[in-house]
């Protein structure tokens, strides 16, 4: 009897402290898997010990992890795209987020795989920022943007730079060019504007 006892004890235990173990590929207010607003890019090392890190822009005789990053898994799927504040400062705040994997997905189920009808169906649209060949959806209440490419819109609003668009002129099928976190948007559209 004891050793029933202290075995369900046991198991409830692992259960509670799995069930507390953070989801690696959620995506939160502030978080995405392991990252917060406040991971230092010498931290992005420890954090993906396990995983893969390539240095897009390395700098001579640097320790520690500075610049933008490549993470990608043991197995070789590209995860995400990080971007510093500052490039040359490896203490720096991570900025923006690339999410390339469909597996980072959010409370609500998006994705990278998602298209708009989901956007809709699920978040507020904060706003929609017209672009050179793409248009840049803020989603109200989440650090997530996204942007989607104008070839997937209607061809009365693909060529006018200064019309405004709605929403209702994004069609449900479009799917996302980039799929995005950033902890500040100011930044995160300079940043994407050489891209989109």
């Amino acid at each position: 009897m004891k050793k029933t006892l202290l075995f369900a004890a046991l198991a409830t235990m692992l259960f509670v402290q799995c069930e507390e173990e953070k989801d690696p590929f959620a995506i939160t207010n502030g978080a995405i898997g392991p990252l917060t607003k406040k991971t230092q890019m010498k931290q992005v090392d420890s954090i993906f010990a396990q995983d893969s890190i390539v240095r897009l822009n390395p700098v001579t005789g640097a320790i520690e992890t500075q610049g933008e990053v490549e993470i990608y898994d043991k197995d070789g799927t590209k995860l995400l795209l990080l971007s510093p504040y500052d490039e040359s400062d490896p203490t720096s705040q991570i900025a923006n987020i690339q999410i390339f994997d469909a597996r980072y997905k959010t409370d609500k189920g998006l994705t990278n795989a998602s298209t708009f009808k989901d956007v809709k169906a699920n978040y507020e649209i904060e706003g929609i920022q017209n672009a050179i060949n793409s248009v840049v959806v803020f989603l109200k209440g989440t650090d997530l943007y996204l942007t989607i490419d104008k070839k997937q819109l209607p061809e009365e609003v693909r060529y006018n730079f200064n019309q405004k668009i709605e929403a209702t002129q994004i069609p449900d099928t479009a799917t996302f060019k980039y799929f995005m976190m950033g902890w500040d948007a100011g930044e995160a559209i300079e940043i994407q504007e050489g891209d989109i």
